[in-house]
């Protein structure tokens, strides 16, 4: 799926706030691949009430082959920041990552070159994967000083600004739904150029596979801790959540012709490293998955097509 033409930002004008608002940079079958990928992979994040997905972690769980739909939209971001703030062929991507905010999520007035650890950050960009009023309500991005002072989201919508504090910024709380974007952050210093890191995790990735597996695609989950998603003084497994949504169920494989196993809820963390089947209602399906990562990601595939093709379809009955 190719993401949508745009034009090129024009070169950053002078002024104490450079930023710039492209809209419908990224085309909506884009935004839907890159969201079946969140859906089917993500992890906890690094703030409460954030799930991500970074391209390591996608690399490092034997999903290397879900990489492909970032590769030319990150190289278009990388040509309109360079184009946007002059610095041609300056640029490295210090970091790629699908990052979804849920209820309750926000963040303070800060900028993204805040911390020691952060200093080699120069541009940021977000792209917007849903719609704002549609998907979720809150998450507006605010800026302290300059125009625009705020951007609201909208899907293929694309917003780059400088990392340092003449771009200080907040996000509103989340109050509904799950507000979904790609984020990128740039660099002039070629020491944190994810590339190299990124083609080091495929390499030893693949070392690892016997031959007879290397074109399964069978994923490898990561620690059972990265999928717990802490929520309201509980909290509950990603993979399970996921599954839920999408009407399904987890149930174990002990027995292969016994249908009626028991459901994860006994003890889903236990399970969901092991072979599982999906059920819905009081059925139990034939099928049995590598594990829980694998069976999610193969449900939110069939459900990805299936909405997207009512997608067309309504596009081309308007």
């Amino acid at each position: 799926m190719s993401a949508a033409a745009a034009s090129p930002p024009p070169p950053a004008a002078a002024g104490e706030h450079p930023r710039f608002h492209l809209r419908g940079f990224l085309s909506p079958e884009t935004c839907k691949e890159l969201e079946f990928v969140h859906r089917s992979c993500g992890t906890a994040g690094y703030r409460p009430s954030v799930v991500s997905t970074s391209l390591p972690h996608l690399a490092a769980t034997g999903c290397g082959h879900l990489l492909l739909p970032f590769v030319p939209v990150r190289e278009r971001l990388r040509d309109a920041v360079e184009s946007a703030f002059s610095c041609h062929f300056d640029l490295f991507i210090e970091f790629t990552g699908l990052i979804s905010w849920c209820k309750g999520a926000s963040i303070g007035w800060h900028s993204d070159d805040n911390k020691p650890y952060l200093r080699q950050r120069a541009f940021t960009a977000v792209c917007y994967l849903n719609d704002h009023g549609k998907d979720y309500k809150g998450g507006i991005l605010q800026f302290q000083d300059g125009e625009p002072s705020f951007i609201t989201p909208v899907a293929g919508d694309v917003v780059i600004y400088t990392a340092d504090n003449s771009n200080t910024h907040c996000v509103d709380e989340v109050t509904e739904g799950e507000r979904l974007t790609l984020t990128l952050w740039f660099t002039r210093d070629s020491a944190y150029d994810e590339d190299p890191k990124l083609l080091s995790f495929l390499s030893q990735t693949s070392l690892n596979y016997e031959p007879v597996h290397q074109s399964s695609y069978i994923p490898l989950p990561a620690s059972d801790i990265m999928y717990w998603f802490a929520y309201d003084h509980s909290g509950f497994d990603i993979r399970c959540a996921r599954v839920h949504i999408l009407g399904f169920s987890f149930h174990t494989s002990i027995d292969e012709d016994n249908k009626s196993v028991a459901p994860a809820e006994d003890d889903p963390i236990e399970l969901l490293g092991k072979p599982v089947r999906l059920g819905r209602g009081d059925d139990v399906f034939d099928k049995v998955f590598a594990n829980g990562l694998h069976a999610l990601q193969v449900s939110t595939y069939f459900h990805f097509l299936s909405s997207f093709s009512l997608q067309i379809m309504s596009i081309r009955l308007q």
